[in-house]
């Protein structure tokens, strides 16, 4: 039993070298991220809401509640005049909506509500009119 040799099949030096090569090559390709531009992906993926009060505090409770309410984040406030103040948020639909809700209904609580819509899916154009948060 100690005299046993042991054998192995080896498989034809093409087929080895064809092997080796193709392993090589897998090695070297890596995948390459794809990056599409921040502002245009965050446009595209998130809602828009807005609530439009009559008076800064009531704007302000309407924001404050819509940030508490949902994962939506602040875009910004904008002062229209005659005591109109709307504020706006992003987020998933889902989110906007209730957020938008719960906003409109405080801000109906405190003071004057004068309007409320959320848009699913703006434009990439509407960036360019969305006031800059201070």
């Amino acid at each position: 039993m100690a005299d046993e040799k042991k054998t192995t099949a080896k498989a034809p030096a093409k087929t080895v070298r064809r092997v080796r090569k193709t392993a090589q090559q897998a090695e070297q390709v890596q995948e390459q991220p794809v990056t599409i531009q921040k502002e245009e992906r965050k446009m595209a993926q998130e809602a828009l809401g807005m609530v439009e009060t009559r008076g800064l505090v009531a704007s302000i409770e309407a924001a404050d509640t819509m940030l508490k309410a949902a994962n939506v984040v602040l875009v910004g406030t904008e002062k229209i005049g005659s005591g109109l103040v709307t504020v706006m948020v992003r987020g998933d639909v889902g989110a906007v909506k209730s957020a938008v809700e719960a906003g409109s209904e405080a801000a109906g609580r405190l003071g004057e509500l004068v309007a409320t819509h959320v848009i699913p899916r703006p434009h990439s154009d509407v960036e360019k009119i969305l006031p800059v948060l201070k």
